[in-house]
């Protein structure tokens, strides 16, 4: 297998291989984003959850707990939402200047109805003076600390305003160190098939920073096709790697042309489980970490000889010495199953966005939405 050629940088960071996590509410926690390194390269991004710029602005103590980083973690990318100018240039100052983060993506993407009823997410860029005045501010204020800003949106709001286009434009002249399109409208939310070719027109829209694709990565090879097909500079994963965090291995083999190792036998998703439940514990301490550890279980164990028993009890575990337990009792030698590939986590259907009132009437309006959510994690 030929080697895939990258020189990804975001600022001046080399992202080797060009593999990116995405950030996902209630997933991309210091304990996940460790065990996705742990088996894929130090060198590639790992993001945080999205962080809402008016929190950090009034320092929610929620938000301010979950903008943690393991001593080793580097660089330190925190994925940042925001509507309004002001509080994402505050913001942007209080991340940088307290040296909080060494990379900030911006959140243009968020499909979920209470961020884009408020005009943020996939909402904002339709608003095109707004997402540029957003843009700028985050730029010019991390700008000083040499932090590079990235942004990440969708094709548009629906099939008839769509806004890729003119996202990744403005986000390549505002200063932006790189774009990432998640190839389907906020009105498909995660349902359907994305479509690749609008990454492969974004790569020719926007050509002095790279382009990276996101939207229907389940495996290495989805990972090779999208930049054959696309021209892509990297991938965004993010569904795909749920209860697969080796998917990061193979995605470095794919990337450095070699051969892609065979999916874990059940004894070693054992193995990771219990991991995986460790680093949460250390993290959220032992009753909340493996109660968090719980909805990762079914996309662990998709595809395996699993029993409705066990899966039953392993979804209710609340100790770590029940969860060794109960792991113990797997039939390890079950071998990865072809069940296990292909999609994962939420799909959902197709639905109407929920937008402000006229949202849609004058793509100049630079008018900011009326209140910023203060809800981190999307």
């Amino acid at each position: 297998m030929a080697p895939f050629a990258s020189s990804l940088k975001i600022g001046p960071y080399a992202v080797d291989p060009a593999v990116v996590l995405a950030p996902m509410a209630g997933i991309t926690n210091v304990a996940f984003r460790q065990l996705c390194r742990e088996f894929g390269s130090p060198t590639s991004l790992y993001v945080c959850e999205m962080i809402t710029a008016r929190a950090i602005v009034e320092r929610d103590s929620k938000t301010m707990e979950m903008i943690t980083f393991s001593e080793d973690e580097h660089p330190r990318s925190m994925q940042l939402y925001g509507v309004d100018p002001t509080s994402m240039r505050e913001a942007t100052k209080i991340i940088v200047g307290e040296d909080r983060a060494d990379h900030i993506d911006m959140n243009f993407g968020c499909p979920v109805p209470k961020v884009t009823r408020k005009g943020g997410g996939a909402a904002l860029p339709y608003k095109r003076q707004l997402f540029r005045q957003i843009v700028r501010a985050a730029v010019r204020a991390a700008e000083p600390a040499g932090v590079p800003v990235t942004v990440k949106f969708r094709i548009g709001i629906d099939d008839e305003h769509l806004t890729y286009l003119d996202a990744g434009r403005i986000a390549e002249d505002e200063g932006a160190q790189a774009v990432a399109l998640h190839a389907r409208t906020a009105a498909q939310r995660y349902s359907g098939q994305a479509d690749w070719s609008a990454i492969a027109r974004l790569k020719e829209a926007v050509t002095s920073i790279p382009v990276l694709g996101n939207g229907d990565i389940f495996s290495a090879q989805d990972a090779l096709d999208m930049v054959a097909r696309t021209g892509c500079d990297g991938v965004v994963v993010g569904r795909g790697c749920l209860g697969r965090p080796w998917l990061f291995g193979e995605l470095q083999a794919a990337f450095r042309g070699e051969a892609i190792p065979p999916g874990p036998a059940l004894g070693r998703v054992a193995d990771v489980l219990g991991r995986h439940g460790r680093l949460l514990a250390d993290h959220l301490g032992e009753q909340k970490g493996i109660r968090d550890l719980r909805k990762h279980m079914a996309w662990y164990l998709k595809g395996f000889p699993v029993g409705a028993e066990s899966r039953r009890a392993l979804a209710m575990v609340s100790t770590l010495s029940e969860l060794d337990d109960l792991l113990a009792g797997l039939d390890a030698g079950a071998e990865f199953p072809q069940d296990a590939e292909g999609p994962r986590g939420r799909q959902g259907s197709p639905a109407k966005v929920v937008l402000p009132e006229g949202w849609l009437d004058d793509p100049e309006d630079e008018m900011v939405p009326a209140a910023e959510d203060m809800h981190s994690g999307g």
